[in-house]
């Protein structure tokens, strides 16, 4: 396996690098500034935050290479006028800690036009007031928690940041779709609930709960993993008692393909359900078995017509790593950013901080098709996209079972 976060540091340093010269040259070395393009003006840093190293850097690489290919094409398209666009990808290792320094080192530089990311949910909940604090536009591609936009009372929504936006749905709608699917299409009416604790994990398994239950399905034990552990004998042993037909887990692939995995040891042979933290072929790596299930954002990317050139474009750059369940997200949202930089500046105009509110403003009228299909947003930053695909494990890999909108049942 190779070293994703020496390779990390190493593309930021070159990135920064390229930033500070106004270079013509691409970074990546597969594409570049089109012959022709007025590039005088100098470079303008697109930002990335995402986990680019640790557990879950397999989906966090995935977002940083789809952003760069959004980068790559509009350099190659002159689609900022006068100016060379720069990815600036910075390592949150999933540690909100550590993303809050990230976020601090993009708000300081008054060259940011706009930040991607970030994947985790209880990261975003440190990085968005310090961007907000700048004005900086902040495009998620992952981040699920209803309460982001929202705020945690979700009867009475109140947007908490002008700034943040996302292109993924949340699990105010994920939740419910998987209760749908599994108490109400394969019929689970004893459900054990276990979760990593966390900010993604616990919500989305709180608004699974409250649909199951609404749909008459009995939650017959809940429990919850500690942050280090490995050896999940102790959970599974409650569950086991309680004598469950499925289990949910709310939290990410690295502790549930294990968990999974020890479930089956254990004979408790019943599918295990997640969220789109564990849709990773990791997740299978890790020990997760034929019958299981995930819910994710959105439709199959490769089912997408409107993904073809994300596709081609991709595949074309011969990454390590895969685009996984959130390329297509960032993609989009690196081209939201884009797009509405080069709406923001015009043909002559110049780039300044002072912008960065006529930047949101053309964010949040943002329409338009991308890798995920109609891009939009709503009045508190959130996608208006509610596709939603359930997917299961077969045959060690998985496979699409169906594809659609949670109704609100």
């Amino acid at each position: 396996m190779h070293n994703p976060t020496a390779k990390a540091g190493a593309l930021v340093a070159g990135l920064l690098l390229l930033a500070a010269c106004s270079s013509n040259k691409n970074e990546s070395g597969t594409g570049g500034q089109a012959a022709g393009c007025d590039t005088s003006k100098g470079a303008l840093v697109v930002g990335l935050i995402a986990p680019l190293s640790g557990g879950v850097s397999s989906i966090g690489l995935g977002i940083r290479n789809s952003a760069q290919v959004a980068v790559d094409q509009a350099n190659e398209q002159c689609r900022v006028k006068g100016y060379r666009l720069v990815l600036q990808a910075e390592d949150d290792q999933a540690n909100p800690q550590v993303g809050a320094q990230a976020a601090s080192k993009l708000a300081s530089s008054p060259g940011v036009v706009g930040v991607v990311g970030t994947f985790n949910s209880s990261v975003a909940q440190s990085v968005q007031p310090v961007l907000a604090t700048k004005k900086i536009v902040q495009i998620s591609p992952g981040n699920t928690n209803p309460a982001l936009t929202k705020g945690e009372d979700l009867a009475n929504p109140k947007r908490q940041f002008a700034s943040y936006f996302r292109t993924c749905t949340t699990d105010a709608f994920q939740g419910p779709h998987a209760a749908d699917y599994l108490v109400g299409k394969a019929g689970k009416k004893k459900i054990a609930v276990i979760t990593d604790g966390k900010t993604y994990g616990v919500g989305i398994a709180r608004e699974f709960i409250k649909q199951a239950r609404k749909l008459g399905a009995r939650i017959v034990t809940q429990e919850t993993l500690g942050e280090k552990e490995t050896d999940f004998a102790g959970a599974l042993g409650k569950v086991k008692t309680a004598t469950p037909d499925a289990i949910y887990y709310g939290g990410e692939f690295p502790a549930a393909g294990p968990l999974s995995k020890q479930a089956a040891e254990m004979a408790l042979n019943v599918p295990l359900m997640g969220g789109d933290g564990i849709f990773d072929p990791k997740y299978i790596e890790l020990g997760g078995k034929q019958g299981d299930l995930a819910t994710s954002i959105g439709a199959p990317t490769e089912t997408q017509p409107t993904a073809k050139d994300f596709l081609a474009a991709y595949n074309q750059k011969k990454y390590t790593d895969a685009y996984g369940g959130f390329g297509a997200f960032s993609y989009d949202a690196a081209n939201v950013i884009i797009t509405s930089l080069a709406n923001t500046l015009g043909a002559n105009g110049a780039w300044d901080e002072s912008q960065r509110d006529a930047m949101r403003d053309h964010v949040q009228n943002y329409k338009g098709n991308g890798a995920t299909g109609e891009v939009a947003f709503d009045e508190f930053g959130d996608s208006t996209n509610k596709v939603l695909t359930v997917y299961g494990v077969d045959n060690g890999k998985w496979t699409v079972v169906e594809t659609g909108s949670f109704a609100g049942s």
